[in-house]
């Protein structure tokens, strides 16, 4: 097949997968990261097929909607690809750049063993913060009925997957327990560069958030 083909089939069965996501974890997620991706490589370099097969798929099956279960992603990835009779090669690449892509907590090390894998998850933590990420982060808390903010519960630094995963907090502890976390965390520098003006936007938000909590706005 070839790779336009595989491609196209690809964006029509993460379509179909996620129609109905109100989570922030829908088709327009996947596109952000694909083309968001995409750039990156322009000037990163990478194996851009690779790259471009793992940002389309890296959210196929999402572990916090499969129990936290990170292999599911990799293995629903890899039955499609090798469905549509992809090379085996490129597809353990593919699986295992989706299997490193999730964060995993504030003290957990990061995993991208490649620039391909380094690319998508960059692409990946760019669509968390900034104007999007905002609007992410309250669609998914939303989705999981967490409290919006609750000043007697303080954010933790989880230091293993299974309590970041499931944790409740609400959901402004997620900008401390990840979001401004990822700036510093990024692996490319044209990554790096994008991230600098999505953190500080957050931090105005959460400046003007505080505020407006304690109506302190007012003339």
């Amino acid at each position: 097949m070839k790779r336009e083909e595989l491609k196209a089939r690809t964006i029509e069965f993460v379509k179909d997968t996620l129609a109905g996501d109100g989570s922030g974890h829908d088709w327009w997620h996947i596109y952000r990261v694909w083309k968001m991706a995409v750039h990156l490589s322009e000037t990163e370099g990478g194996d851009l097929f690779c790259i471009e097969l793992a940002a389309l798929l890296h959210d196929i099956a999402d572990h916090k909607f499969h129990d936290g279960d990170l292999k599911k992603g990799p293995a629903v990835a890899a039955a499609f690809l090798r469905e549509q009779g992809a090379e085996e090669e490129l597809i353990e690449r593919v699986a295992g750049i989706i299997g490193e892509v999730s964060y995993k907590g504030a003290r957990v090390p990061d995993a991208a063993s490649s620039l391909e894998a380094q690319i998508v998850q960059d692409a990946d933590r760019l669509d968390a913060i900034g104007a999007i990420g905002i609007a992410r982060t309250f669609a998914y808390g939303g989705s999981r009925n967490r409290a919006l903010y609750d000043p007697d519960i303080p954010p933790v630094l989880h230091h293993d997957f299974e309590s970041y995963r499931k944790s409740e907090n609400p959901t402004i502890n997620h900008f401390y327990e990840k979001l401004l976390l990822l700036k510093e965390r990024m692996h490319t520098r044209s990554a790096q560069r994008i991230a600098e003006e999505r953190h500080r936007f957050m931090e105005l938000f959460l400046e003007r958030f505080y505020r407006e909590w304690e109506a302190g706005d007012h003339p």
